[in-house]
Order: C-alpha cells, then structure tokens, then sequence
C-alpha cells in the first residue's frame, strides 16, 4: 500500500513515514502543499495524511485542488488548531478523518489501516478468502488456521490483492502500489514473488489471468 505524507514539520513528517515503513506501507513524503498537490495529481495513493497548516499551499486548499480533479484516495487530515470551524473545513474539503495533534503514533498507523479498508469496501481488519485469513493488524496470514511466514513485499502483494478480491489487477497497478518510485518495471520481480506467494500458500486462490493481471478468489471461482 502506497501512503503520501504531507506535513511540514520535518521531524513529525520523518517520524509518521519510518512509522509507516516499519509497518509495511511504501511512504512517500512532502513538506509544503504545492509539493504534496503535485505527487497527489501524478501518483496513486491508497492513503494521503494531509497537514492542513502547511506553507506555500494551505492543507484545504490542496485538498480542494484534488478533490476537483476527481482524486479519490481517503486523506486523513492533521491539525494543531483546535476550532471545530477548521476540522468542518477539511471535511467539507472532502477529508475523511482527523486527528489533532499531539497525537499517539499507534492511533495514526489505526486510522489508515481502517481509511484503507473502508475505500477497499472491507470492513473488517481480517481479511478471508477460502482457507486464506489475513489479518491486516497483526500483519499475519494463516491458511486453514496455520499460520504462514511471508516476506514483507509477499505480505503487501498479497494484502493487496485481497483488498481487491475478485478484481483483476494489473501488473501496473501492483508496481505502483507496492514499490518504491525507482523500482525498476520492466523487471519480473512481480512475477516471482507471485510464483513464491503462490507456493507458500499452497492453496488455489492466486490466479494469474493471462494478459491481464492478478486475482484473488475462493478455490473454484476462477474463470
């Protein structure tokens, strides 16, 4: 899952994304509004965290600007300020949760998983497909009630497609998701972690769907 910070203190913004990271998310990071407007117009985020006292380009404003350019991803905003006026702005900005600071790390890493699930249209943090159960916050995956060891990028590829289960998605749409900006895509490595996944597994839920993508269905609901 691909999560942008925008926040432009430059300690607060390094100690969200290493948070982020260290939970798995691939972190993108901006320090000022017109900065943070430009990667949230150019690359898909499954998750935004928005500061709305930023410099160059205020916070609502950036998320107005993305709103009216039909962006879609679910921004979770952060402010100092205490007036109800400025968390009803970011709402009516098209925010879809906030929190004021200080706040506890553990309860930023809570709402994007739950801004994640809700725009994936799932509402529970575990996740089941078949035999496969994947609880997205312990980050554990088990496969008829044994749990199984994944590598951190098997744990994401597989988180994701599950977020999406029974759509196709696309070699593309994984590299952008799952990899950091100079990953190199005309490799195979999405391929080989696919195969790895697959074998771990050792279920019949990951379906490769030839000239189009990935698909995670219960046993026998494959085309």
């Amino acid at each position: 899952m691909r999560v942008l910070v925008v926040e432009d203190d430059a300690d607060l913004n390094r100690q969200i994304s290493t948070a982020l990271t260290d939970a798995g998310y691939v972190v993108d990071k901006a320090l000022d509004g017109e900065e943070g407007h430009y990667l949230g117009e150019s690359s898909p985020y499954d998750a935004v965290i928005l500061d709305l006292g930023l410099p160059v380009l205020d916070g609502v404003s950036v998320l107005e600007k993305w709103r009216r350019a039909g962006r879609k991803m679910p921004v979770l905003i952060l402010t100092a300020r205490d007036r109800w006026s400025d968390k009803v702005a970011g709402f009516d900005a098209g925010a879809d949760d906030y929190v004021t600071k200080p706040f506890h790390m553990e309860e930023i890493l809570a709402r994007v998983r739950a801004l994640v699930r809700r725009s994936a249209g799932q509402a529970s943090s575990e996740l089941t497909c078949g035999p496969v159960t994947l609880d997205t916050k312990g980050a554990k995956v088990m496969v008829n009630g044994m749990g199984v060891k994944l590598t951190s990028l098997e744990y994401r590829l597989l988180e994701y497609l599950m977020m999406h289960m029974g759509k196709v998605v696309s070699r593309t749409e994984l590299v952008e998701h799952l990899y950091d900006q100079d990953f190199d895509r005309d490799s195979n490595t999405v391929e080989v972690f696919v195969g790895r996944l697959r074998k771990k597994l050792g279920v019949d839920v990951l379906h490769t769907i030839r000239g189009m993508g990935y698909c995670v269905q219960p046993p026998g609901n494959a085309d």
